[in-house]
């Protein structure tokens, strides 16, 4: 095993070379403890803690290392353990909103090089889910890839392809069955390239973990069956853990996700996911169309011939304001422009109620 092979390259190196100076070596964040981490190195696995200073100076979870991180370590002679120094600057990550009281990030997957996002032809399957997942994938960085797994309980799988490509937005889109173990990585062999990171992304009981016992070549992923009754998936993956292939790739596999609510704001992820609709959007007569019964608008228009389906402006939109509140709260500025701005509506508001009632 070598640096390259666990996805080390110039960029990264560069980033390592002021830790070298002090004698620290670097290392692949596979998986996370509750208090510690185990490490891939050129020579074998460590187990590894973070240094009290870097613990201190995080301001945020957020800066300490998260599986697919690379780190600088300086290993205990004599111990299979080392102590970790600092976190490489990232090159993507596909990061989440935290589920629960505090709402802060959460980083599932680190330097991904391709995001398959795993969904499964039987109940789960939801056009609407699969955009939400485009745009947390583009918001990353990495290159997403939809996989529609469990093909064979599907009467017409090539038509589930097509149905799906017309919301891909320039995302592959390929149908596989992982319980089919020869040739069902035919279709994705073009991206499981030694040296390259994958992170399988989806709800529960979609097929992650077969298709990862797959491409790793062994159960070492556990397996369940889901529940007929409703179609959901049980938890068989609890943590997220990056793994090395026999052919050389990578594979980051993540715990099944219930609920996936954006972290980032780029702009450009929402951009990338709905490009019919922002295309729609740039027609419109008025640069600062509602899309609400102005002239011109070509959103509506769409949406009265049938070239825009409503729930996909729905889902566009619902995406939208997501984005703008993750945007105040990353931005404490325009948070408190937004309070400042709603405090004068409700102020008119009120002033406009006294007045029509002769107070």
């Amino acid at each position: 095993m070598t640096l390259q092979s666990l996805g080390w390259d110039d960029s990264f190196a560069r980033h390592f070379d002021s830790h070298a100076s002090f004698g620290l070596e670097p290392a692949r964040v596979a998986l996370e403890h509750k208090h510690g981490f185990e490490l891939l190195t050129p020579y074998g696995v460590l187990r590894a803690s973070c240094t009290g200073r870097l613990l201190h100076d995080a301001v945020a979870r957020e800066e300490l290392p998260a599986v697919g991180d690379w780190v600088a370590i300086r290993p205990r002679p004599g111990e299979p353990y080392a102590d970790i120094h600092a976190v490489l600057p990232r090159k993507t990550k596909f990061s989440r909103r935290a589920v629960g009281g505090a709402g802060g990030e959460q980083i599932v997957a680190a330097n991904v090089d391709v995001v398959f996002l795993v969904t499964s032809l039987d109940h789960n399957y939801n056009l609407r889910r699969i955009e939400r997942y485009l745009a947390a994938a583009w918001d990353s960085g990495a290159q997403p890839l939809i996989v529609l797994n469990k093909a064979d309980l599907h009467d017409d799988p090539a038509t589930a392809q097509a149905e799906v490509e017309t919301v891909a937005m320039g995302a592959p889109v390929v149908a596989v069955s992982a319980l089919e173990a020869d040739g069902c990585l035919a279709p994705l062999s073009r991206w499981l390239i030694p040296g390259q990171t994958v992170a399988l992304l989806g709800s529960s009981g979609v097929g992650k973990s077969t298709l990862i016992n797959r491409i790793v070549d062994v159960e070492r992923q556990a397996t369940a069956a889901i529940s007929d009754a409703v179609g959901k998936g049980r938890h068989t993956t609890t943590r997220r853990e990056l793994m090395v292939a026999p052919s050389g790739v990578l594979v980051i596999d993540t715990p099944g996700m219930r609920e996936l609510q954006r972290w980032e704001t780029k702009s450009t992820a929402l951009d990338n996911t709905f490009t019919d609709v922002t295309g729609l959007i740039a027609r419109c007569r008025f640069s600062d169309c509602g899309h609400h019964g102005e002239p011109g608008c070509a959103i509506e228009a769409a949406l009265a011939d049938g070239s825009l389906a409503a729930d996909r402006w729905q889902s566009f939109q619902k995406l939208q304001r997501e984005q703008a509140y993750a945007a105040r709260r990353a931005d404490s500025r325009l948070a408190r422009e937004t309070k400042t701005a709603w405090r004068k509506i409700h102020r008119a508001h009120r002033a406009q109620v006294r007045f029509e009632n002769h107070e």
